[in-house]
């Protein structure tokens, strides 16, 4: 019960002290399941990036502005030149 506590208290979650017990219940099946996939032998399977058997494409790294500079700078509520114009948050 403390580790839902403490996973809603880091989350900044609102959990009602009735539902403590069902997240308990929830967290620990998840772990469960969790604890079974840690027990597969995956030694023989490469790593994989997703579901699919595809290999990344690979393309040249160029640094550029994205090209669409206004675009962006045109949802700032103010901006100065071609920066975004925040509060000052910091002392």
């Amino acid at each position: 019960m403390k580790i839902v506590q403490r996973v809603a208290k880091l989350s900044a979650l609102a959990v009602k002290e009735k539902e403590v017990a069902t997240y308990a219940r929830d967290l620990g099946g998840i772990i469960h399941w969790v604890e079974q996939l840690n027990e597969l032998d995956v030694s023989a399977v490469e790593p994989m990036v997703g579901a699919e058997n595809a290999q990344l494409r690979m393309r040249e790294d160029e640094v550029t502005d994205g090209n669409c500079r206004e675009a962006v700078l045109s949802n700032a509520p103010e901006r100065i030149a071609d920066f975004y114009a925040v509060p000052k948050v910091v002392e």
